[in-house]
């Protein structure tokens, strides 16, 4: 009987893919000539060795050109990894949160008709200003006039009472004085009203005495010349030169201050006659405060 032997196999080990290609390039031949040896290894490794051009006449199993061969159209058939491709939208495409710019009209002033209705509304408005700007200069103007005149007046009337001094009175001089204020009227009063009332109207003027213009103690001085009595020129002078009366009748002179600045004919019921200030003229008017004293002309 014949005995075989069994030969020894080496257990299979684990698929290296190193191993393999290392193998084929082995046996491809010892002395590299030329030409290129592919090999798809199964575990997805794909390598290419480059051989020199020596190595094209060594001989080269066919069976493994044929499967490296195969394995080469395989590898390059296998479509390749892309990016995804980008698309420009057309022109005419319309895309979301786009701008569009396009052409408008000019925009169109305002109708003539309506520029020249606010051109003469701005112009009556500046008509009115000027206008109120001019009345309030004018006013400014007449108060410092008068506060100038009265400063002129008590000066003037200041120089007069250190002059003249008033008169005094000894007590048996005042009797007699209250017996005539008792018992006689003004002399001709009702004519110095009639004449005073005829210059009603008259502007006031300072230093004036004729019915061109007045100032308070010209218009008395004038009104009884007219009536045919004298008095003095300035206020002072004439408060005087009349008689003190406690109990004024029309036709008196009623004075204000003391030295007096201002004066006027009392006509009765609590009313006068005078010139007032700057910017008036000749007027009936009531006795207004700071009354020093009446006077009578005899």
């Amino acid at each position: 009987m014949t005995e075989r032997s069994h030969g020894r196999h080496r257990a299979a080990g684990r698929y290296n893919p190193v191993t393999e290609l290392t193998t084929i390039v082995s046996d491809a031949t010892t002395p590299l000539v030329k030409g290129a040896a592919v090999v798809a290894a199964s575990g997805g490794l794909i390598a290419a060795v480059a051989v020199p051009a020596s190595a094209a006449d060594a001989p080269v199993d066919q069976g493994r050109q044929e499967v490296a061969a195969a394995d080469v159209s395989t590898v390059a058939a296998a479509p390749a990894v892309a990016a995804p491709e980008t698309t420009t939208p057309s022109a005419g495409q319309q895309t979301f949160g786009a701008l569009t710019v396009g052409a408008v009209e000019k925009p169109q002033g305002p109708p003539p008709w309506m520029v020249r209705l606010v051109q003469e509304r701005r112009a009556e408005i500046a008509a009115e200003q000027q206008a109120a700007r001019e009345q309030a200069e004018r006013e400014r103007e007449q108060a410092a006039a008068a506060a100038e005149q009265e400063r002129q007046e008590d000066e003037s009337a200041s120089r007069s009472q250190e002059r003249t001094p008033a008169p005094t009175q000894t007590p048996t001089e005042s009797a007699p004085t209250q017996q005539t204020e008792t018992t006689q009227a003004p002399a001709a009063s009702g004519d110095v009203i009639s004449i005073a009332k005829q210059y009603i109207g008259v502007p006031y003027v300072y230093g004036g005495t004729t019915p061109s213009g007045f100032d308070c103690s010209g218009f008395t001085q004038y009104v009884f010349a007219k009536a045919g009595k004298s008095l003095p020129r300035t206020t002072t002078e004439q408060q005087a030169a009349t008689t003190p009366v406690s109990n004024p009748q029309p036709g008196d002179l009623v004075f204000f201050g003391s030295p007096a600045y201002h004066m006027g004919i009392y006509v009765g019921d609590g009313m006068m006659i005078d010139a007032p200030r700057t910017g008036s003229s000749v007027s009936v008017r009531p006795v207004f405060d700071g009354v020093s004293g009446y006077g009578r002309v005899s």
